[in-house]
C-alpha cells in the first residue's frame, strides 16, 4: 500500500509527525508551490522568497536522505493551482490510496484538507502537530472551567511542564516568574546594536527571487537585500548569533524603538520557528543554557522564553479553541477602513512611517512596533478588525493565521471583549516618546494634543477612552484613565474630541 505524505511550507522539518513510520521505499513525499496558497493574501515578497526557497532546500535534503519527493515549483500556468489538485494528480499518477499529513496551522486550509477524503476517494490521515508544547486538547483541558484565560498562568504551567528556568525544587529561577518590569529601557545608542545575521542568497534563492519578481509584482514589500536563512543549518547559525551578540541586551531593550536601527537586539527567529527550520523547545533550551552558563542575564532569557513558551503557545490554543467564530469578533463595533498608508508608509507620523517602512523592507517589525505603533493606531482609530488582521497576515514573514489572528484581533484590537487580554493596549504619544527617539524627528509635536501640529495619538487616545466608556469604565485596570479624563476641564475635553474627530475625518492625510 503506497502512501502520499503531504508536507506544507510551514512544516519544514524531518521531525514532522507526517513522516513518523514512513517508508522511503514505498511512500512519496509531496511538496508544492501553488497559486492558491501564494495568493490568498497579499504576502510580502520576502515571505514568498523565504518559504519557496526553504521548501526547495528542504526537498533537496529529503531527496539526499533517500526519500522520493514530488515537488511542484510555482508557475501561474501550472495545471494544479491548489494543494488539493496536486494531491489528486499524484493519487492518479501513483495509484496511492492514502494521504498522510500533519494538521494545518490555518483554519481555512484545515477545513479544506478535512474534506479531501470525500472528494478525492482516498483515506486522509491528519496527524497532530507535535512541534507545539501544548496540544490542542491539552490547552482545551487547561482552559475548561476558567472564567478568564490569562497567559501568565498558562505560561507558568508550561514552565513546570518543560522544566525551563525551574529550580530542582520547582521554583522559578531568579525567584520570579516574570521579569517584564526590568525590560523597558529606552535605547540611546549604547550599547551598539549588532548587525543582523545574514545569509547571502545561493543559486536556489536567487532563482526564487527572480520568480517572485516576475510573478508577484503587485505584492507588498521588496525582495531587495534578502538575507534570511533558508536551511536548518543556517537557521541554527542565526540562533547562535542571537545568543552570542543580542540576547545579553535583549531584555533591557526589548520594548525600545529607534529611528536608526531596524533590528536592535531582537532575535528575528520567529520566521524560522514558525516554518519549521527551528524547533521552538530547542530554541528555548538554548536560551536557558545561556543563563546557566553566565552568557546572558535572567531578565533577557526569561523575557525571550516567555514570548515562545508563553505567548506563542497561548495564542495558538486560543485560536483552535474558538475558530472559526473568533475571526468574526468585533466587540468594539469598529467600522473604519484601514488607511492606505499602512501599505505605503506615506504618513507624516514618524513612528508609523518608520514601522511601516521597516515592514516593507524587511517583512519584519518587532512586537512593540506591531502592538504599540501600527496596532495602537488601528485600535484608537477604530479600524475594522478583519482589515487590520488581513494586513498583519500579509506583511510579516512570520505571520500565519493561528498566531496572527489572536494577537491582532485579541491583543491589539481588543475585539474579543477582553477574552485574551484584560485591558486594551491603548496609549497616547507619550508611550512612544518614552520608548523611542521617533518623536524628536516627527512633523507632529508629542507635547501637544489639540493643535493642528499635535501628535495624532494624543487626541485619538482620549477619543477612544471617551467613546468606549461603557466598555471599559468598570475595568479595574482602566479606572485611573477615566478619573484623569473626568478631571479635565469641559472645554479641554471638547477640544480634544474636536481634534480627534477632525483626525478621523482625514486619516488618509496624516
Amino acid at each position: 500500500m503506497s502512501n502520499l505524505i503531504l508536507i506544507l511550507g510551514d512544516q519544514l522539518t524531518t521531525a514532522i509527525s507526517a513522516l513518523e513510520n514512513a517508508d522511503k521505499e514505498r511512500d512519496r513525499i509531496v511538496m508544492a508551490e501553488v497559486h492558491d496558497e501564494a495568493s490568498y493574501t497579499n504576502h510580502h515578497k520576502k515571505k514568498l522568497v523565504l518559504l519557496f526557497s526553504a521548501m526547495r532546500h528542504f526537498a533537496r535534503r529529503l531527496e539526499a536522505d533517500g526519500w522520493r519527493v514530488h515537488y511542484q515549483t510555482y508557475h501561474p500556468d501550472n495545471e494544479s493551482q491548489s494543494l488539493e489538485a496536486v494531491i489528486a494528480n499524484q493519487l492518479k499518477e501513483t495509484g496511492a490510496d492514502r494521504v498522510t499529513t500533519t494538521e494545518c496551522g490555518e483554519w481555512r486550509l484545515h477545513e479544506q484538507v478535512s474534506q479531501w477524503h470525500g472528494r478525492l476517494g482516498a483515506q486522509v490521515e491528519i496527524r497532530p502537530d507535535t512541534r507545539f508544547i501544548a496540544s490542542k486538547q491539552g490547552f482545551s483541558d487547561w482552559a475548561e472551567g476558567r472564567k478568564q484565560l490569562r497567559m501568565e498562568f498558562f505560561y507558568r504551567e508550561m514552565r513546570r511542564k518543560t522544566g525551563l528556568l525551574m529550580t530542582p525544587d520547582g521554583k522559578p529561577e531568579g525567584g520570579e516568574w516574570n521579569f517584564d518590569a526590568d525590560n523597558r529601557r529606552k535605547w540611546t545608542g549604547k550599547p551598539p546594536a549588532p548587525a543582523p545575521f545574514r545569509v547571502e542568497p545561493d543559486e536556489v534563492t536567487r532563482e526564487v527571487i527572480d520568480l517572485v519578481e516576475a510573478h508577484f509584482t503587485d505584492h507588498f514589500g521588496t525582495t531587495e537585500d534578502f538575507h534570511f536563512a533558508v536551511t536548518h543549518e543556517d537557521a541554527e547559525q542565526a540562533l547562535e548569533y542571537f545568543i552570542d551578540f543580542a540576547l545579553p541586551c535583549f531584555g533591557d531593550f526589548q520594548d525600545a524603538m529607534s529611528d536608526d536601527e531596524d533590528w536592535l537586539f531582537h532575535s528575528i527567529l520567529s520566521p524560522y520557528i514558525n516554518c519549521g527550520l527551528l524547533d521552538p523547545l530547542a530554541v528555548c533550551e538554548a536560551a536557558a543554557q545561556a543563563w546557566y552558563s553566565g552568557r546572558a542575564p535572567i531578565n533577557a532569557v526569561e523575557g525571550f522564553i516567555r514570548q515562545i513558551l508563553g505567548w506563542r503557545e497561548f495564542v495558538r490554543g486560543i485560536y483552535w479553541l474558538h475558530m472559526p467564530e473568533y475571526a468574526q469578533e468585533n466587540r468594539l463595533g469598529n467600522t473604519r477602513s484601514l488607511p492606505w498608508f499602512y501599505w505605503t508608509g506615506d504618513t507624516k507620523m514618524r513612528c508609523m512611517h518608520k514601522a511601516i517602512d521597516a515592514t516593507r523592507r524587511n517583512a519584519y517589525a518587532h512586537h512593540i512596533q506591531r502592538l504599540m505603533v501600527t496596532g495602537n493606531f488601528a485600535l484608537l482609530a477604530g479600524v475594522k478588525p478583519e482589515e487590520i488582521c488581513d494586513w498583519y497576515l500579509a506583511v510579516y514573514a512570520d505571520a500565519y493565521d493561528w498566531v496572527e489572528l489572536p494577537n491582532v484581533l485579541g491583543m491589539v484590537m481588543h475585539a474579543d471583549g477582553g477574552y485574551l487580554g484584560s485591558k486594551p493596549y491603548a496609549a497616547s504619544g507619550k508611550y512612544i516618546q518614552r520608548m523611542s527617539d521617533h518623536c524628536s524627528n516627527c512633523h507632529y509635536k508629542v507635547n501637544k494634543a489639540t493643535e493642528e501640529d499635535a501628535c495624532p495619538f494624543n487626541a485619538l487616545y482620549w477619543h477612544f477612552i471617551n467613546r468606549h466608556r461603557d466598555d471599559f469604565a468598570n475595568n479595574p485596570r482602566m479606572g485611573m484613565m477615566y478619573r484623569n479624563w473626568d478631571k479635565q476641564k469641559p472645554e479641554r475635553r471638547e477640544a480634544l474630541l474636536r481634534r480627534a474627530d477632525d483626525l478621523l475625518a482625514h486619516l488618509e492625510q496624516l
